[in-house]
This record gives structure tokens, sequence and C-alpha cells, in this order.
């Protein structure tokens, strides 16, 4: 596994389309997915120069977080959250939650944070793709969902995510990402303290070249980085 090798050539890829797309390529955050690989293999990346890492199981999470401390310099929370899970994944200081869709989830994050007298960055997930499979709300959902979410004063909304189209039809994918981008424009005067557009988390390993090309400034790399996962 040539995990160094991979992630020069990813860096490269996303050095040249954002240069392609207009955009600096400093801008653009790349996120390490790490689930299902040991610590020894995430180690491994972090030696080789990865320094953001994300987890979509709570539990893997508290496995593996212990084993490479003040290793990564920030670690993103991208899978779904339970509301019964939130007391075991906040002390494990998640930089960025990617994946809130649910008030009563933001809700009870809310509600725990303030006793702990804690804040959080947040991304509010987005179902663009119109998968019954997929998390997030609907994109008509999002004004609403802000206006409500605003008022958790222990959150704070730093942007969007999304899961593009699994298919083979860029241009399906690229509407996706697309449509995104779009709303997060709409929204960025948004009269809200505690919401701003600041991440635009869309792209994976086999879309992420389109999704920078429209506007995203994270992405979340993990297959292109350690091969296939074993599950």
């Amino acid at each position: 596994m040539h995990i160094k090798e991979n992630i020069e050539k990813i860096r490269k890829e996303i050095i040249e389309t954002a240069k392609n797309s207009g955009r600096n390529p400093e801008e653009i955050k790349l996120v390490v997915v790490t689930k299902t690989h040991s610590a020894e293999i995430v180690d491994e990346a972090l030696e080789a120069g990865a320094k953001y890492i994300a987890e979509n199981k709570i539990q893997e999470s508290e496995d593996k977080l212990p084993k490479l401390k003040n290793k990564y310099e920030e670690f993103h929370f991208i899978g779904h959250l339970q509301s019964n899970k939130i007391k075991k994944l906040m002390p494990m200081r998640p930089t960025l939650i990617h994946s809130i869709d649910k008030i009563s989830t933001a809700k009870k994050l809310n509600n725990y944070l303030g006793k702990e007298n804690l804040t959080q960055n947040i991304l509010i997930q987005i179902n663009t793709s119109g998968e019954i499979s997929k998390s997030g709300i609907e994109p008509n959902e999002l004004v609403g969902f802000l206006e409500e979410i605003s008022q958790l004063k222990n959150l704070h909304i730093q942007g969007l995510m999304t899961i593009g189209l699994n298919s083979p039809d860029e241009s399906k994918v690229r509407q996706n990402f697309h449509e995104l981008n779009k709303l997060f424009e709409l929204n960025k005067n948004n009269p809200y303290d505690n919401v701003e557009m600041k991440y635009l988390s869309m792209g994976m390993t086999n879309d992420f070249k389109i999704a920078i090309e429209e506007g995203s400034n994270i992405v979340r790399i993990g297959s292109a980085i350690f091969g296939k996962r074993i599950y």
C-alpha cells in the first residue's frame, strides 16, 4: 500500500483541478477518511503529511483516536449522528461534525454542550441526490432549518455538506454539487449570528474533481489513499 504516493497524487490533482477552475488550491482542505483502517495504517498517512482525519462510526473512533493522539490536527465526524451517541462523540472533541440533519439531534447536542460549557462547529447535511438511502434535509427545507437551528446558541453552523449521486453520469453528479453551491451562496448573507457559510463539504474519491470545479472547499477521501475498504 503506497499511502505516501497516493496522498501526493491526490494533492497534485486537487491543485491542478483548483487552478484549472480559477481557484486557490490552498482554500481546499483534504480530509482523509480513515474508516475501517487500523490506527497503524492511519499513522502512516499522518506520517506522510495528512493533517485532517475523518471517521463515520463512533465506536471505531473511540478505539482508534486515543492511539493517534496529538498526531492529527483535526478530527472530523462525517457519519450519521444518533442523539444517543452524543455523549460518546463529544469527549473526542471533533473539530467539525459534517452531518447534522435533524433539529431533534441538534437540540440534544446543544443541551449537552450547554451543560459542559462547550460549543461545536457543525455543517448541515443536505440530500441533493434525492436518494432515500441518503441522510440529509431536502434542499427546500434549508431556510427554515437555519432559522430554527440558529436559536441553538452552542452550535456554530459553518456551512453545508452533501454526498453526490453514485452514478457514472457525471452531469447528474455535477448537478448535485452545483445545487449545493447555489444554496451555499444564497445563504451567505443570512441574518443569524451563529450561521456562517464557510465550508462546502462535497466530493469523495470518485467525484472530488467535479466537486472542486463546483466550489467545494472540503473533500473527503479514503479509498484513493488507502485502497478498498476491508469490512
